[in-house]
C-alpha cells in the first residue's frame, strides 16, 4: 500500500496537538535507499578530514538550535524542558569526541603478519554503503543523531526512520541536516510506523542500526535476514541494582532513585530491580521512599519549571506500567510510595515484597516503577540478577571498589557501573 498517511504531533501531557506531518509512502521509502546508494559514492570518496569539517558545521548547528530542539523534544515526549536539553548536550558531546577520533578510529592500521615474513599486513575500514539508522521515542536526538553521525564519518550514507510515536522530533532533526548544504544530500529521513521501517529494511539497505524494543528487534532481524543484511540492535533492558552490606546506603538510595526514575523510567538502563542486602534493606527503602516522594512529576514548556518527572510518551507504555503493578500487587507486593495514575503521568513509585514470579520482575517496565527486594547474601543477589533473558547493563554499590568490581564481573551483562 502506498496510501498516504498523517502523523499528529501531540504532547502527552496535555494532549494538545501541535502539528503533523504527512507519513512517507512504501514506495518513497524503497525510492529514498534508491537514491542515497546513489549519492555514497560522491561522499564516500570525500578525504576523512572533509567529513569532520562538514559534520563540525552540523555540530555548530546543533549548538544554535539548542532552545528550538528542547522546545519541541519538551512538546514531544513530555518529559522536562532541563531533561530535553540534556538530550541537546549529550548528542553535542557524543558528536565532539566522534569527530576528535574519526581519522585514528577510520585510519589504516598495520597488523601482524604471521608467517608471511616478507610482507607487510593492514587492515583498512571502509564504509558499508547506505546505512539505515531506525530509532526510538524515548530519547528522539540523543538515540537517533550520535549513530547517524558515527555512519557518516565513516562514510556511508544514512536514511533514518524516526519513531512515530516522537514525529515532531523526526521532522526538527530532518530541518537541522537540510541546514547544513554540504551534508543535506547524503541524509534522507522518511516518517510513518513500522511499515515505513519495514520497507526501508526491504529496500535494503547495506547496514542497519537499530534502537528500540526487543520485540522490534526480532522483526527487523528476521527481515534482514532474507536480504543477509548486518545488523546492530540495541534492544530491551531489565537492569538490575545491588546493594551490598558495605554500601553508601544513602548515596544508593539517592541515585537509585535517580537512575529509576530520569526520564520517567523510560530508558534502556533505568534501574528497573533492586536487590539489598538484608542489613541495610530498611535504611535503603526508608531512603529511596523519602527521596522518590520528593520528586515533583508535572509538565511546563518553561526553562525553569520545577519538575523533575514528566509523563508517560507513550499511551502504550503507561498501559504496561499499569498492568506490571497491578500484578505485582495481586501477588502480595505493596506500594510504599506512587503507585497513582492521573492522566499520562505516573507516580514514582516504590514496591516491596516483591518476588521473581511477578511481572515487574521479569518483563521491561520502563515507567518510574522501582521494585525492591531483600536478599540474604551477596551471592543469592547475583543469582537473581542473572534471572533475566536481559543482560543489558547492571549497578553495584560498595564503598570498597575491588568488592563491587568482584560482584560485577559475576553478572551476565554488556556493561556494569560501579
Amino acid at each position: 500500500m502506498n496510501q498516504r498517511t498523517v502523523l499528529p504531533f501531540v504532547n502527552p501531557a496535555t494532549g494538545e496537538h501541535f502539528g503533523r506531518l504527512e507519513a512517507t509512502t512504501l514506495a518513497e521509502a524503497e525510492a529514498v535507499v534508491r537514491e542515497m546508494h546513489a549519492a555514497f559514492p560522491a561522499w564516500s570518496r570525500k578525504p576523512i578530514a572533509e567529513r569532520v569539517a562538514i559534520l563540525r558545521e552540523f555540530q555548530r548547528a546543533l549548538i544554535d538550535a539548542r532552545d528550538e530542539i528542547s522546545a519541541v523534544i519538551t512538546q514531544d515526549t513530555g518529559k522536562p524542558r532541563q531533561d530535553a536539553l540534556i538530550e541537546v548536550f549529550v548528542t553535542v558531546d557524543m558528536l565532539n569526541d566522534t569527530c576528535r577520533h574519526a581519522a585514528a578510529w577510520l585510519g589504516r592500521e598495520r597488523v601482524s603478519q604471521g608467517l608471511y615474513l616478507f610482507k607487510r599486513c593492514y587492515v583498512e575500514r571502509r564504509p558499508y554503503g547506505v546505512v539505515a539508522v531506525i530509532t526510538p521515542w524515548n530519547y528522539p536526538l540523543a538515540m537517533c543523531v550520535p549513530p547517524m553521525i558515527a555512519a557518516l564519518l565513516a562514510g556511508n550514507t544514512v536514511v533514518l526512520k524516526p519513531s512515530e510515536v516522537t514525529a515532531a522530533t523526526g521532522a526538527l532533526v530532518e530541518r537541522l541536516f537540510k541546514r547544513v548544504p554540504a551534508l543535506a544530500p547524503y541524509v534522507r529521513v522518511v516518517h510513518g510506523d513500522g511499515s515505513v521501517g519495514a520497507a526501508v529494511v526491504n529496500a535494503p539497505p547495506d547496514y542497519i542500526f537499530l534502537t528500540g524494543a526487543t520485540s522490534t528487534g526480532r522483526k527487523i532481524m528476521r527481515a534482514a535476514a532474507e536480504h543477509v543484511t548486518p545488523i546492530t540492535c540495541e534492544l530491551g533492558g531489565k537492569d538490575a541494582m545491588i546493594v551490598l552490606a558495605d554500601a553508601d546506603v544513602t548515596a544508593a538510595a539517592e541515585w537509585g532513585v535517580w537512575g529509576a526514575f530520569f526520564n520517567a523510567g523510560q530508558t534502556c538502563m533505568s534501574v528497573e530491580r533492586v536487590y539489598v542486602a538484608t542489613s541495610v534493606y530498611d535504611d535503603f527503602v526508608a531512603g529511596a521512599v523519602a527521596a522518590a516522594e520528593r520528586l515533583q512529576v508535572g509538565h511546563d514548556l518553561s526553562t525553569e519549571a520545577p519538575y523533575q518527572v514528566g509523563p508517560l510518551t507513550s499511551p502504550a507504555q503507561l498501559e504496561v506500567v499499569e498492568r506490571h503493578v497491578a500484578d505485582a500487587v495481586a501477588r502480595g507486593a505493596r506500594v510504599v510510595a506512587g503507585g497513582r495514575r492521573t492522566g499520562m503521568f505516573y507516580a514514582p513509585t516504590v514496591l516491596v515484597d516483591v518476588t521473581h514470579e511477578m511481572l515487574v520482575m521479569r518483563e521491561e517496565t520502563f515507567g518510574p516503577v522501582m521494585p525492591v527486594m531483600r536478599v540474604a547474601s551477596e551471592a543469592e543477589a547475583i543469582r537473581l540478577a542473572n534471572d533475566s533473558p536481559y543482560g543489558l547493563s547492571a549497578s553495584v554499590w560498595s564503598r570498597d571498589v575491588a568488592h563491587a568490581e568482584a560482584v560485577a564481573r559475576q553478572l551476565h551483562t554488556g556493561s556494569a557501573i560501579i
